[in-house]
């Protein structure tokens, strides 16, 4: 199975387009850009954190599995690499980030990384 795992503020935060003004509206555009793309993986997952939260809801939604993070989002991203990584071993997991010790943290969890303009190239 392929998952998408996206770091969702690395990747709002990527662009200076004023979203510091509007987090949950940043997170919410980002949800919907995710939601009718076209990406090759078969499971899409949103990790939001602090403000951006209330920008969409906790649940699946349009092929987005989006995620809360009670604390640390990269400390959820890890956790979520690890959960797929463990639930199937032919799984191949991929974080959109562009956060130099989360990309080592996910490759030591058996993940693989990619930048945000891969992303957003695609969007």
């Amino acid at each position: 199975m392929q998952v998408l795992i996206v770091d969702g503020a690395n990747v709002v935060g990527s662009r200076p387009d004023g979203w510091w003004r509007d987090r949950p509206g940043a997170a919410r555009r980002l949800h919907e850009q995710l939601a009718v793309a076209e990406l090759p993986q078969h499971e899409v997952v949103l990790v939001l954190e602090g403000a951006a939260t209330r920008g969409v809801p906790a649940e699946q939604d349009r092929g987005v599995r989006t995620v809360h993070a009670a604390g640390s989002g990269d400390d959820t991203i890890v956790e979520l690499v690890r959960s797929y990584v463990d639930e199937a071993q032919d799984s191949d997991v991929v974080v959109v980030t562009a956060d130099r010790v989360l990309r080592q943290r996910v490759e030591a969890a058996g993940g693989r990384h990619v930048g945000p303009s891969w992303l957003l190239d695609r969007l």
